[in-house]
């Protein structure tokens, strides 16, 4: 059976620089993946291409069997490791765009989260906090009915006593045939809901792992394994 995922042969560079390095990988539906390494170990670039954001790389990279493209845009929902919305916007304006830009969106399944995590319809996006602003964005992504959501930091600038209230939205906000691919720095606070992990280091596939065989064998937590793995 084919993944929603396929990548054989990838390689990209950065001028002379080789920053992914013949990475190969099936991901399947219906799971939580990690996406784990240190900075500048290639997992925001290895993001942006399946996200169609850089074209200029020798490999095949396929989504549901097709290559990356309008298909492929319409089936991820994607969260960047960064603000995407101007401050002039108020999140109406945002709701709105969403629901302009994507025939998926389900916009009472928005309208309740942001009620749940108390967040105002009709504020400027430039007066919330930086980590209202992430749930905001969170809550964009996971209200679309998506096969694939590719999170990059979402924890980033949110609170401790905030990221049990995220996960339970990641949790319980998608299809049980979609995949989840997830990249973190928190692996301690994220790593029981994944399902797989992948070590990614200079660019290299260094371990993808299903989660609870991975502890077993190892009789360690991931985020132990990965420290002795990267030597943090």
């Amino acid at each position: 059976m084919s993944g929603l995922i396929e990548i054989h042969d990838l390689n990209k560079s950065y001028g002379k620089k080789l920053v992914l390095k013949n990475i190969h990988l099936t991901l399947n539906g219906g799971q939580i993946v990690g996406l784990l390494g240190p900075n500048g170990s290639g997992k925001t670039t290895l993001i942006k291409i399946l996200n169609g954001l850089l074209k200029d790389y020798q490999g095949e990279v396929s989504i549901d069997q097709q290559p990356v493209g309008v298909h492929s845009k319409k089936m991820i929902s994607y969260l960047p490791d960064e603000p995407y919305f101007e401050n002039w916007m108020t999140t109406s304006d945002a709701l709105n765009l969403f629901v302009d830009m994507y025939e998926d969106f389900d916009l009472n399944k928005a309208l309740s989260l942001m009620e749940r995590m108390e967040i105002d319809k009709k504020i400027k996006i430039k007066e919330l906090s930086k980590g209202m602003k992430e749930k905001f964005q969170l809550i964009l992504v996971m209200s679309r009915r998506a096969k694939i959501y590719i999170l990059d930091e979402p924890l980033g600038g949110i609170d401790p006593a905030a990221r049990e209230l995220i996960l339970d939205t990641i949790l319980n906000n998608y299809a049980q045939d979609a995949l989840v691919l997830l990249s973190t720095h928190l692996i301690a606070d994220i790593e029981k809901i994944f399902d797989e992990v992948i070590f990614i280091k200079n660019g290299e596939i260094v371990l993808h792992e299903n989660s609870e065989e991975l502890r077993s064998q190892r009789h360690a937590s991931i985020n132990d394994i990965f420290k002795e793995e990267f030597k943090c």
